[in-house]
């Protein structure tokens, strides 16, 4: 049996339906558009503590050494190329309170035709990643459809031109202006304000995130960690899968942050924690989530 989408992006392929051209979705009802929006939580305006110090990037190698007993995060200097720890600020915004689902994603594939997330062989193996290729098949697409029993998972396998295709498709059928989060604003909402480690506190608890510390080697359904919540109740920011933010990296490279399913320890979980990947590169460790602009100021909720 096929899987089914979910309420959400039912609501947006019906919307897109509506108005007479599958893809251009002008003029979804009132009703479908605000079934359609992904859930958002707000992040204030103001100033945050945005990078890390000498300390936490220390306990970051520390926690991966114990946890892998090896210290090849130390040795590459995954941790070292990070922020200053030092406060910024930003304006008010939304974001997705998880990363975007498939069935979320679904919704996009049905009403555009955009190739459905999948890898071939030939592109997986001129990667390089450590992962064998029938680990993906798992996660990839089959007749335009998620694999059964995942719909709820993030959706991976998606490279970041393909996360701003949703986000400007997203934007086309609701009227609001959607897009990828920059890295200070993805991080601001995974550790809150005041500089902690985790989204969660100070200190790392296997048990608040779906890593490969206590997680099933795999993606989950969105939302399963409400104790891994941050600050502002943004949810799988730790963990989970690593997400592509709109911040540039380098020639056709870009931010990721997060950490995922595949990861312990978990340095690499911190929000503080980034890595460059290629842009076109399409993952089983990388999802996104998006960012929703207000032509009006946002204020606390």
């Amino acid at each position: 049996m096929k899987p089914k989408f979910g309420r959400c992006a039912l609501a947006v392929f019906v919307g897109a339906l509506g108005a007479g051209v599958v893809g251009v979705a002008s003029a979804p009802s009132q009703a479908d558009t605000e079934t359609a929006v992904p859930e958002t939580v707000t992040i204030p305006a103001g100033p945050f503590v945005f990078g890390s110090d000498g300390a936490e990037r220390e306990a970051a190698y520390r926690l991966d050494e114990a946890a892998y007993g090896h210290a090849r995060t130390r040795e590459s200097r995954w941790y070292d190329a990070e922020h200053a720890r030092a406060r910024h600020e930003t304006g008010a915004y939304a974001i997705t309170r998880t990363p975007i689902t498939n069935a979320q994603y679904g919704a996009f594939i049905e009403a555009t035709g955009r190739s459905p997330p999948d890898v071939d062989g030939r592109t997986w193996a001129g990667y390089g990643l450590v992962h064998p290729f029938e680990r993906t098949r798992r996660h990839a697409w089959a007749s335009g459809r998620p694999p059964a029993g995942r719909a709820d998972h993030p959706v991976v396998l998606v490279s970041r031109d393909d996360a701003e295709a949703y986000a400007r498709w997203l934007s086309h059928v609701t009227g609001a202006r959607w897009r990828l989060p920059a890295e200070e604003e993805w991080e601001k909402a995974a550790r809150g304000a005041d500089g902690r480690r985790f989204p969660w506190g100070d200190t790392f608890d296997g048990v608040r995130l779906n890593s490969h510390d206590n997680g099933p080697f795999d993606t989950v359904a969105v939302g399963r960690y409400p104790d891994g919540a941050s600050a502002y109740d943004v949810l799988d920011a730790a963990g989970q899968v690593f997400e592509w933010t709109a911040t540039d990296a380098g020639r056709d490279r870009a931010i990721v942050k997060g950490g995922s399913w595949n990861d312990k320890g978990c340095g690499v979980c911190r929000p503080a924690a980034r890595h460059a990947r290629p842009t076109e590169l399409k993952h089983i460790l990388i999802g996104f989530r998006l960012v929703r602009e207000s032509s009006t100021p946002i204020t606390d909720p």
